[in-house]
């Protein structure tokens, strides 16, 4: 399979001596969804930022969709649909003329670009706005415009930078039911994402940055299968003032809140927690997931990656 995204060696120093970039090693294949995850600061933007031109490299190789991106920029251009974290729209201007004029930019006429307009604004549920001006949308309707936007010259590849900061639970779900499609229908799908069970769900490979360096990649399964122990907090209408020791086997413990946290390991039922909180009576009024496996991961390698030199 071919490499939508090929990175290497990639160096960015600022014109403050701050190295952002370390050297840096990628590569997307044709057709995935994959995730860039990292702490505020660890160079997930900067790198993103570089593969779509907005920000210049100091050194390194860069290939999208097998062009270089230096010496065949527009065609690198052409292959990308960008979708920023902050708006960066006219926000007088109406929905409809935002991709009508995008479009423009990458060679399309007046009559395919209302065409593509159309389907993708009905696509995103904004056909209803079309008309509106962009400062009147909500939030969420916002960053759906800027998918729209990124979209409409039908690229190969998009890159997501927090699509979905900010919106609420239904319009998150209904953009992760689109992306899906999205990729289903082959579009590569490269996104950042501070909603760690989002990336889980959602993407089959995935890179964690720490400091301008990559510490893991690689199938989203085969780095999650060392994490075998998925963590639950238990409430009740009326708390436990102890624990049986039958609830050791879960590590199991009260919170200041009185509620009981206990883990749950590879192999294990939840099942069986209810019937140890039934044999004992304890009734449960709510239950809830405190970390997911890629939340535990991702603590693990940045807490833990050691210091290294920033020159280069």
């Amino acid at each position: 399979m071919a490499n939508a995204l090929e990175i290497s060696s990639l160096v960015k120093v600022y014109d403050n001596g701050f190295t952002a970039l370390k050297g840096i090693d990628l590569t997307v294949q044709e057709g995935d969804f994959f995730a860039l995850l990292g702490p505020n600061g660890a160079g997930k933007s900067t790198s993103l930022g570089i593969v779509s031109s907005l920000v210049n490299k100091t050194s390194g190789d860069v290939r999208v969709n097998g062009y270089d991106l230096v010496n065949q920029r527009e065609q690198v251009k052409r292959s990308l649909g960008v979708v920023p974290q902050e708006f960066n729209f006219n926000a007088f201007e109406k929905v409809f003329d935002i991709i009508v004029q995008q479009a423009g930019y990458y060679g399309l006429n007046r009559k395919q670009a209302a065409v593509k307009a159309e389907e993708y604004l009905k696509k995103l549920d904004l056909w209803s706005k079309k008309d509106t001006q962009a400062r009147m949308l909500s939030g969420g309707m916002k960053r759906r415009l800027m998918i729209a936007r990124a979209l409409v010259h039908e690229p190969k590849i998009l890159i997501l930078d927090e699509p979905t900061a900010g919106v609420d639970i239904e319009i998150r779900r209904s953009m992760w039911t689109f992306l899906t499609e999205l990729n289903r229908q082959g579009t590569t799908i490269i996104l950042t994402t501070h909603y760690l069970e989002e990336a889980e769900s959602l993407c089959r490979n995935l890179a964690i940055i720490g400091k301008g360096e990559i510490i893991a990649q690689g199938p989203t399964k085969e780095l999650l299968k060392d994490k075998d122990r998925s963590t639950f907090v238990a409430d009740f209408s009326q708390s436990p003032e102890s624990l049986p020791e039958s609830f050791s086997q879960f590590d199991a413990q009260l919170t200041g809140d009185g509620s009981v946290e206990f883990h749950i390991k590879r192999g294990e039922s939840l099942n069986q927690v209810f019937a140890l909180f039934d044999q004992y009576n304890l009734p449960i009024l709510s239950m809830r997931p405190k970390t997911n496996r890629l939340e535990e991961l991702f603590v693990d390698l940045t807490e833990n990656q050691p210091e290294t030199g920033s020159k280069v």
